[in-house]
């Protein structure tokens, strides 16, 4: 195939030029619809109770409070005539919006019970109807026309509603910013790299080719399903760092090959069956990573799958059709635009990373366990690690929605703001909710329980008043728990599986929905298919490696020491963004990882350590299969690889690093996170560990069974051009291929 493709690239390059523009121009038409199709939210599983109570509560009593406003008089008392009459407008008003179900106020249905504890300052609760893009847009609306200085009143909104708006709009506005940072730096580096402007456009072309047509996939996909925005985030990342990788990989292999004295067509030839296989076995082990995203039921998760993988297989393709044909039209013009360095840079080999290699081999183990140590010492903060969903401390202290939400939890300790609902799906007899509300309010953690017979404390109830008798249809119930705890402490979630354990009354269910259940569904749905997704991501990677290598140990060996550069950056993570450490330099308040960032950070880095693992094996294994000894095969392969391998990481981990100057710490934790651990896989991982083990298992590095040996030499992709000459003595280098079975 990849012969066929760099005979089809040198016959008609114009052709295929052509056809390609064409392609993406109708991409770019396309994908520039795609905005209009994807939707805010997506973090919850929308089969689990906490999403089917959700569903039934704005079904039969008008949805839970997701929007807060919270009012403070200008001067004077709440109790002042032109305080009174002020709230009594805003009240009125919010009801007659056309996005709003229903409305509880301290001058209306709520009453005292929605005032704070110092009695300065009162709440209106509403719900916001819709999906979660609806929710969002009349959350917007909402919110611009009546927050703000409101005569005698100053008004400001929270609540889940005005939270998320705060969130996407600070997301949107940093990415923005990252980009304005990475994109023009990356340029720079581009062409100091390839020491060449021609050259370092065509990553750039790479790129551009795989954001458009991603687009154009997402809208599509956006038309049937459900897709979260902040795919095109992930899109315009992945899609400039794989252009740059593969456009790095093809291009420098191109030049190399001119450089050796091939002519065009030839070191063409030579660039698309070696270069191009090692691009799409890449982009193999990638999409077998993202893959694993597929598996989550919270469509946000499922959304970074569809885009990702959409940008992996067209990076892949551009990079293996649209590139060879530029390259057959441009020929040794491909150097133009050279600059004062360009001739070290088109040097096939680097110097450092094979006197590294070297030096590494020597002494495997006094020189690998320092890093190795170090590597763990990073990943132990991974045993205290505790995880949960984005809240208000996300967001700048300054937020709107942040400042509602902490007023809420300090001055306001009885608000049903954060309250659990608790919704039955039959009708319940009244002694029967009596007997159940009050076995609730006895539970550990919880304050007080309000339900259509009254408001219960430790067993005990009040008779119920106007505004629980609305808690009552005689189709169903809707009770309203108070935890005594904060908001997704350790002791909410509690109450919500003790609630959970106690029988429901009535012969339907007792769904529990709230921000904590949402939570504790939440990490309970990612928790049981985490160990699915992981088994997924290894048992393909495996079998791609074998497939790539011929060899069981050099999959074991690239899954070891890719974990654990992977453990290691998470592991920074959590001492960072977790305990703290950082906080005041980088402007964000600790709190539990993020569990859907942190299992997107391990699914796009570990296609993306892959990725690398890929572009250092290939060139050791063409060394090898041309009969260079194991050592000679490893330290030859990294000196033809390091620049490459770490020039592609350096300029991938801007693109992520520039993520850290976002104030939204879930944010800053992806990019960080994701750009440490490329650095830290290309540079101690390649640079170190991987020759250290290749030394240490010497012959056995090439090692498989002699069923596995007769399976590879049907199924695998041997390369298909000549490679370099080996430098080892013939003997040696036979020996070990007849014992490794190669």
């Amino acid at each position: 195939m990849l012969r066929r493709i760099a005979e089809l690239t040198l016959r008609r390059p114009r052709a295929l030029l052509a056809l390609s523009l064409i392609a993406v121009l109708a991409m770019g038409a396309v994908g520039f619809g795609a905005f209009g199709k994807l939707q805010a939210g997506g973090f919850e599983d929308p089969d689990a109770p906490s999403s089917r109570a959700q569903s039934v509560i704005e079904e039969k009593f008008g949805g839970e409070d997701n929007l807060v406003l919270l009012v403070r008089p200008d001067s004077g008392s709440l109790e002042s005539a032109a305080v009174r009459e002020a709230g009594r407008e805003l009240t009125e008003g919010l009801e007659k919006e056309p996005g709003i179900s229903h409305v509880s106020s301290y001058w209306g249905r709520g009453g005292a019970a929605l005032t704070s504890e110092d009695g300065t300052r009162a709440l209106v609760l509403a719900h916001v109807k819709g999906d979660s893009t609806e929710v969002a847009d009349s959350a917007k609306e909402i919110t611009d026309e009546w927050s703000g200085d409101r005569g005698p009143l100053e008004v400001r909104a929270g609540g889940a509603a005005a939270l998320n708006n705060d969130i996407s709009s600070q997301v949107s506005a940093d990415l923005a910013v990252a980009e304005a940072i990475a994109v023009p730096l990356t340029l720079i580096l581009l062409v100091i790299a390839f020491g060449s402007f021609v050259a370092a456009l065509l990553p750039l072309a790479i790129g551009l080719i795989a954001v458009l047509g991603t687009f154009a996939e997402l809208y599509v996909l956006g038309s049937m399903t459900d897709v979260s925005v902040f795919s095109v985030n992930l899109t315009t990342a992945l899609g400039l760092g794989l252009g740059i990788d593969y456009g790095l990989l093809i291009v420098s292999r191109f030049r190399e090959r001119l450089a050796d004295g091939d002519t065009v067509a030839d070191a063409l030839r030579t660039t698309v069956t070696t270069a191009g296989r090692t691009i799409a076995f890449s982009a193999a082990t990638v999409v077998a990573a993202l893959a694993a995203l597929l598996l989550f039921p919270p469509f946000f998760l499922r959304s970074f799958a569809y885009a990702g993988i959409g940008v992996v297989a067209i990076a892949a393709l551009a990079a293996l059709v649209v590139v060879p044909a530029l390259l057959a039209v441009l020929g040794h013009r491909v150097n133009k635009g050279r600059l004062p360095w360009a001739d070290a840079v088109r040097r096939p080999d680097a110097p450092v990373w094979g006197n590294l290699a070297r030096t590494v081999m020597r002494r495997p183990l006094l020189t690998a366990l320092p890093v190795l140590a170090v590597l763990l010492l990073a990943a132990s903060p991974l045993l205290g690690a505790r995880f949960g969903m984005p809240d208000e401390r996300v967001l700048p202290e300054d937020a709107q929605s942040r400042q509602v939400s902490s007023a809420l939890a300090k001055d306001f300790p009885g608000s049903s703001a954060d309250a659990l609902q608790i919704v039955t799906t039959s009708a319940v007899a009244e002694d029967e909710l009596d007997g159940y509300a009050a076995r609730v309010s006895r539970l550990d953690g919880v304050e007080r329980v309000q339900a259509s017979t009254g408001i219960y404390a430790q067993g005990q109830s009040s008779p119920p008043g106007r505004s629980e008798a609305a808690l009552g249809r005689p189709d169903a119930q809707l009770l309203t728990v108070t935890p005594d705890g904060k908001a997704g402490s350790d002791g909410a979630q509690d109450v919500v599986r003790d609630i959970r354990e106690i029988p429901a009354p009535g012969s339907g269910e007792a769904l529990v929905g709230g921000q904590d259940a949402q939570l504790v569904d939440t990490k309970a749905s990612i928790g049981d298919r985490l160990p699915a997704a992981v088994g997924m991501v290894v048992g393909t990677t495996f079998v791609l490696l074998f497939l790539f290598t011929g060899s069981v140990v050099q999959p074991l060996r690239a899954l070891l020491l890719n974990t654990v550069s992977l453990t290691a950056s998470i592991g920074a993570m959590v001492w960072i963004f977790q305990d703290g450490h950082l906080s005041s330099f980088l402007g964000f308040t600790e709190m539990p990882m993020d569990t859907s960032m942190t299992v997107l950070m391990f699914c796009i880095v570990f296609g993306l350590s892959m990725d690398y693992e890929v572009f250092v094996t290939s060139r050791i294994k063409e060394l090898h299969d041309a009969g260079a000894g194991n050592t000679d095969a490893v330290t030859r392969g990294l000196s033809r690889t390091g620049r490459i391998v770490t020039m592609a990481a350096g300029l991938l981990a801007v693109s992520f690093f520039a993520f850290g100057t976002s104030e939204i710490s879930f944010l800053q934790m992806f990019g960080l996170g994701s750009g440490l651990a490329i650095l830290i896989d290309a540079v101690a991982v390649r640079g170190v560990l991987v020759p250290a083990a290749m030394r240490l298992l010497g012959r056995g590095a090439w090692y498989a069974p002699r069923l596995l040996r007769r399976l590879h030499a049907k199924v695998g992709l041997e390369e298909s051009a000549p490679a370099a000459k080996p430098e080892r003595e013939p003997e040696q280098a036979a020996a070990e291929r007849t014992h490794a079975g190669v």
